[in-house]
C-alpha cells in the first residue's frame, strides 16, 4: 500500500539539507593545483559540446616598400589552421557520511575529508596535464623531450644499454632550455618551472641556486633558511609529486619529468568547474557527498606546429 500524499521528503525539506563543505573543498582544490594554476585556462562551463576548436593562424612578415612608391601593395592573409581540445575527462570523488559517524568523529575529521576531496580532484587534473605535456599535442609521446643535464640532447630510453640517457638538472641545462624558448620568441614573462621532489632535493644542494654569493638573498629570503627555491632566472619554481615517473627501455630504470614552459604552452578547458552536491539518504541514515569536475587539455599548437614550442619537458634520474 502506498503512503499517500503529504509525506516529508528530501525535496520538501530541501532547505534543511546542508550543502556540505562546498566552499572548503573548493578552496582546498585550488590550493593543491600546481600545474593547472600556471597555464592558460578557459571556462567552458554551461556550454554544450565535447570538442573545442582553437584557431592557430600563421604569422605574416612585414614588407619593406620604401623603393616601391606608387606600386600596388601585395596583400597577404594568414594561413588558417586550428587544433582541437577534446573534453573527455570527468572525475568524481564520492563520500558517504553516516549520521552516527558525523556525531562521534572529532571535528578534525571534517578537515581531513575536505582536504582529501579537494586534493583528489587537483591530482586528477595535474596528472592529466603532465600526461598531456608528454603527448605534445598529438605527436608521439615524449617526441622532442630532452635530458635535463644539457637541455638539448633528445631523451632516449634505449641509450646506455636500455637504461636511458637522463641526467640531473644543471645550470647549463636550464639556460639552454631558456635559450630555446627565447629562440622561439616566447615571452620572457609568465614562464614557470615544475620540478619533481627529487630535483628539488638536488637544486637545494647546489650552491649556485641557494647561496648568497650567487643569489644575493639573505635572511628569510634565502633557500637554505626557507627550504623554498623561489625563482630561477626569473621563472617561479613549483614542486609537483605528480611529475611522471617514466621507465627506460629496460623496464626498471626510472626517470622523472621537469617542465620549463610559458603560461600559454598549454590550454586547460573546464566544462564542469569543481562542484559539490549532497543529498540525505534516509534509508542509509547518511549524507551522500559527491564532488566532481570535467575538463580537457592540450599543448597549444602555434602556427600549426604540433610541438611544445612554448616549453620543454626534460628527464632527470628518479
Amino acid at each position: 500500500m502506498g503512503l499517500g500524499t503529504g509525506q516529508i521528503t528530501t525535496t520538501t525539506g530541501a532547505t534543511f539539507v546542508p550543502q556540505l563543505w562546498s566552499d572548503d573543498i573548493a578552496a582546498r582544490y585550488k590550493k593543491n593545483l600546481v600545474f593547472a594554476n600556471n597555464i592558460t585556462q578557459w571556462d567552458h562551463s554551461d556550454k554544450p559540446g565535447s570538442v573545442v576548436n582553437v584557431p592557430a593562424p600563421s604569422r605574416n612578415a612585414a614588407t619593406n616598400i620604401y623603393g616601391s612608391q606608387g606600386v600596388a601593395l601585395t596583400f597577404t592573409a594568414p594561413t588558417e589552421s586550428s587544433f582541437t581540445i577534446t573534453i573527455n575527462q570527468h572525475w568524481a570523488t564520492p563520500k558517504q557520511i553516516p549520521d552516527i559517524a558525523e556525531k562521534q568523529f572529532l571535528t578534525s575529521y571534517r578537515k581531513f575529508i575536505t582536504d582529501d576531496i579537494g586534493y583528489s580532484l587537483a591530482v586528477a587534473i595535474d596528472s592529466f596535464l603532465w600526461t598531456t605535456a608528454r603527448l605534445y599535442a598529438g605527436a608521439s609521446q615524449d617526441a622532442g623531450a630532452v635530458i635535463a643535464g644539457d637541455g638539448s640532447t633528445i631523451w632516449n630510453p634505449s641509450a646506455n644499454t636500455n637504461t636511458g640517457n637522463a641526467t640531473a638538472l644543471t645550470d647549463v641545462g636550464i639556460r639552454k632550455i631558456i635559450q630555446s624558448l627565447d629562440d622561439n620568441d616566447v615571452p620572457g614573462t609568465e614562464r614557470f618551472v615544475a620540478l619533481p621532489p627529487v630535483e628539488k632535493n638536488r637544486i637545494l644542494g647546489n650552491g649556485r641556486f641557494t647561496e648568497q654569493a650567487f643569489v644575493g638573498e639573505v635572511g628569510m629570503a634565502n633557500s637554505i633558511r626557507t627550504g623554498k627555491i623561489g625563482n630561477l632566472y626569473g621563472m617561479e619554481v613549483f614542486v609537483s609529486s605528480n611529475s611522471p615517473t617514466v621507465l627506460a627501455t629496460n623496464g626498471t630504470t626510472a626517470v622523472r619529468g621537469v617542465v620549463i614552459a610559458h603560461k600559454d604552452s598549454m590550454l586547460l578547458v573546464n566544462q564542469i568547474l569543481p562542484r559539490v552536491q549532497s543529498q540525505y539518504k534516509l534509508e542509509f541514515l547518511s549524507d551522500v557527498l559527491v564532488a566532481d569536475c570535467a575538463f580537457g587539455a592540450a599543448v597549444v599548437r602555434t602556427e600549426a606546429t604540433p610541438s611544445l614550442d612554448r616549453g620543454r619537458i626534460a628527464y632527470t634520474p628518479a
